[in-house]
């Protein structure tokens, strides 16, 4: 693993105050708890304001007038302590945010799909280039297209699953120790769509390449509740299992842990 050290981080944030000793969590908490640390809380209360401050391109729902392409975001926090000793947080937020990977403040993700040029960008545009091209032949009036169009469906198939590996291929997660897994190790049988993108994996991935020991992690729902109103806003939900529990758990091995739930190893 290669270790980065730049001289000044643009995405740790020191708290306004000094903690003491006694406020620091004596072991990691486990990330499928409900209960936040109250650290978390402090740095979330933080994040809450600075994202009521901003202009998004990203709706979350939280403006009447604004009523497309309405959806919320899981955001996180990671405390962490620095080489130097500074304790302070990093932020993240799930997936993508106004179509966009990359914001002022925020970690970057694991790995960076929409870079221009990159192999998943080139291979969107080929399939949206067939999907064009299917449909064009679909809505043509003269007749005897049906094997052209077949050919297309089963190279646009073809194109898609190489397409998928190959990002699975790309995602690499780290631990304290430097031990690094892909998306294939981690899920042997097929990675579900989305591994990767959540806020944990984007936070831990960015301290352990900054030499930045993780202290508590939460994570907790930003804007309008989606159609089966699970997630509410501002309130906090642990680490989803389906995409995150492989991952944490390699991420996490070596950590003391607190608190069970989950198959972490402390």
């Amino acid at each position: 693993m290669t270790r980065l050290t730049p001289i000044k981080d643009h995405f740790f944030i020191a708290f306004p105050e000094t903690v003491g000793q006694d406020e620091l969590p004596k072991q990691f908490a486990d990330p499928f708890s409900n209960e936040p640390h109250p650290l978390c809380v402090l740095a979330s209360n933080e994040l809450q304001q600075h994202l009521m401050e901003q202009d998004w391109e990203h709706n979350f729902g939280l403006e009447s007038e604004r009523t497309e392409n309405v959806i919320g975001k899981m955001f996180g926090v990671l405390v962490v302590r620095t080489q130097d000793g500074d304790i302070g947080y990093l932020s993240a937020f799930s997936g993508k945010m106004g179509g966009r990977n990359h914001y002022p403040g925020f970690v970057p993700p694991v790995y960076d799909g929409l870079k221009e040029g990159s192999f998943l960008n080139l291979g969107m545009q080929e399939l949206t280039r067939i999907n064009r091209e299917i449909e064009q032949l679909m809505a043509s009036k003269p007749t005897g297209h049906t094997e052209e169009v077949d050919r297309l469906m089963k190279l646009r198939r073809s194109n898609s699953m190489a397409l998928q590996d190959k990002v699975f291929d790309h995602y690499h997660f780290f631990n304290k120790d430097g031990e690094e897994k892909s998306l294939r190790d981690l899920f042997p049988n097929n990675p579900p769509g989305g591994a990767g993108e959540c806020a944990g994996p984007k936070l831990l991935q960015y301290a352990f390449l900054h030499d930045m020991q993780p202290l508590a992690m939460a994570e907790f729902w930003w804007g309008q509740s989606p159609k089966s109103g699970f997630w509410k806003h501002r309130q906090f939900y642990p680490a989803c299992r389906q995409k995150c529990e492989p991952i944490l758990v390699h991420m996490l091995e070596g950590t003391k842990i607190v608190g069970k739930g989950s198959q972490i190893s402390s």
